[in-house]
């Protein structure tokens, strides 16, 4: 949860609206609600306090792959100026064949993300 709140909060610019009630010392919770520009995002936990493992398990992960989650952006170029000045390894936007520029990456939970415009 702590990484993608500071992915969704630190570097795409969220704000952090809500959260439930902490339940370690070093501010673990279970759901987030992050907004931007009208935009809502909720994050939630997929365990119960205790049940966390060590490490996350790569199947569950890598079943992460085949969710995208597409966010319109006026401006798909400074999206990416933005991201590269954060550190994040992004390749350029590119315009789909249906004529969408678009700008893919990943967040730390391996769910897809696409900021994308209609090409002009």
């Amino acid at each position: 949860m702590l990484a993608s709140v500071r992915f969704y909060r630190d570097t795409l610019g969220f704000e952090m609206v809500t959260t439930s009630k902490p339940y370690a010392s070093d501010g673990r919770f279970h759901w987030g609600l992050l907004r931007l520009n009208g935009v809502e995002l909720m994050l939630n936990t997929a365990y119960d306090e205790g049940d966390e493992p060590e490490r996350p398990d790569p199947a569950r992960v890598a079943a992460h792959g085949d969710t995208m989650l597409f966010f319109g952006c006026p401006d798909v170029d400074a999206a990416y100026e933005h991201l590269v000045q954060k550190g994040i390894k992004v390749r350029p936007p590119t315009v789909a064949w249906y004529g969408m520029k678009q700008l893919n990456l990943t967040d730390p939970d391996g769910y897809g993300i696409c900021f994308q415009w209609p090409s002009s």
